[in-house]
């Protein structure tokens, strides 16, 4: 009787998640772009001068329309526009994707993952990049050039902030992906995984410092590298014990905070306790209901969205270690934004699975997705 009553309150929390969502795709309707074939991160971002969609929110995007099952159904002419955006963010001369704005380049974390960005969704509408990526084009950072200087390199990052320095960590993984022949990728795996247990705390079996969240999230981040090559994380019921405990005890002030225990947790595929189940469920759906706003997105923030990917938050009031400057792509208002919405999505779908119910049913905002587009689109062209 017990698990039953478990199993009907997981539902009803999962019902009100639903609900958070009845003002989502119309908000991502009106993100998208037609002349450009992007979309937008917020509804301010249309109000810089000069500023376009950018590869992370148009690839985010995208993601959210493959996890609905909507990707089949675009239509042509949009597919075709945003194969053309990838393409035309690449540079022909080093085989990197950029955005316009030049403080891009600076961040090498952002620099990396444009390339899984752009590479992925290209791969999603049937396409290819236009030119050879880094690596065949010989612009791989200097850090690659072996096992040893990758090591130094991994030994080198700054983990003062978690979160920060282990996604530089695992953000390498994009290059050592691409080394051939398989012999000499395992050759930096080989020296990679020791060396990412060998700084583990063995207690909390968290890595890096900063709050428990920013650990957490960093932890997440060195995740991603693990489940490229299929290798499960060090200690694992160490990361429930500290995941558990900051879940009940820390304030979730950012999206992030919110998709990435949970998302870790859905990796682990750990066998946890209904009642604890439970518990992380309706911790998740009440921080989610505090990032909803009135336009029907999701904020990356409590305050706010965040007017520059890559500044994350930092409660105690300082600062990232040899931080690149913002790339403003919003104005930072209380607003939705396409990373915290897909962030939000993923959420949701994780939340689905952990309590075996499948995938969610997106509902007909959903499906009329691509109606309102097109509506939108024709608006525009008679203003």
């Amino acid at each position: 009787m017990e698990k039953l009553k478990l199993q009907a309150a997981a539902r009803g929390i999962l019902d009100e998640m639903d609900a958070l969502f009845e003002g989502f795709f119309p908000w991502l309707a009106g993100q998208y772009d037609p002349a450009s074939g992007g979309f937008y991160y917020a509804r301010s971002s249309r109000t810089i001068s000069g500023l376009m969609p950018d590869i992370e929110s148009t690839a985010q995007a995208l993601n959210i329309l493959e996890r609905c099952g909507l990707l089949g159904a675009m239509p042509a002419e949009m597919k075709k526009r945003m194969v053309q955006f990838f393409q035309n963010k690449q540079d022909p001369a080093t085989g990197y994707f950029y955005d316009a704005n030049a403080h891009m380049r600076d961040d090498e974390v952002m620099v990396a993952r444009a390339i899984s960005y752009s590479t992925g969704a290209l791969r999603k509408l049937g396409s290819q990049p236009l030119y050879e990526l880094p690596y065949d084009a010989a612009e791989a950072p200097a850090y690659m050039e072996s096992p040893d200087t990758y090591i130094a390199w991994l030994r080198s990052v700054d983990l003062s902030n978690s979160w920060r320095g282990c996604d530089r960590m695992s953000t390498s993984c994009v290059y050592v992906r691409q080394l051939t022949p398989l012999e000499r990728q395992a050759a930096y795996l080989e020296a990679a995984f020791p060396f990412f247990e060998e700084i583990q705390d063995k207690v909390t079996g968290l890595w890096g410092e900063g709050s428990r969240y920013e650990r957490i999230s960093g932890t997440f981040k060195l995740h991603l590298f693990y489940d490229q090559f299929d290798v499960p994380l060090p200690r694992e019921n160490n990361i429930y014990a500290s995941l558990l405990e900051c879940l009940r005890s820390d304030e979730a002030g950012d999206m992030c905070y919110i998709r990435n225990p949970i998302h870790l947790l859905s990796y682990m595929k750990l066998s946890v306790p209904d009642a604890e189940l439970v518990e992380i469920l309706r911790i998740t759906c009440d921080n989610m209901r505090r990032l909803l706003r009135e336009d029907g997105g999701f904020s990356r923030e409590l305050a706010h969205s965040p007017s520059a990917p890559n500044v994350a938050q930092v409660k105690s009031g300082g600062s990232y270690p040899n931080m690149p400057r913002p790339v403003h792509i919003g104005r930072g208002l209380v607003e939705g934004d396409m990373n915290a919405g897909t962030q939000a999505m993923l959420i949701r779908s994780v939340c689905y699975r952990l309590a075996g119910r499948g995938e969610p049913d997106w509902g007909l905002s959903a499906r009329d997705f691509y109606r309102d587009v097109q509506e939108r689109g024709e608006n525009e062209r008679c203003l």
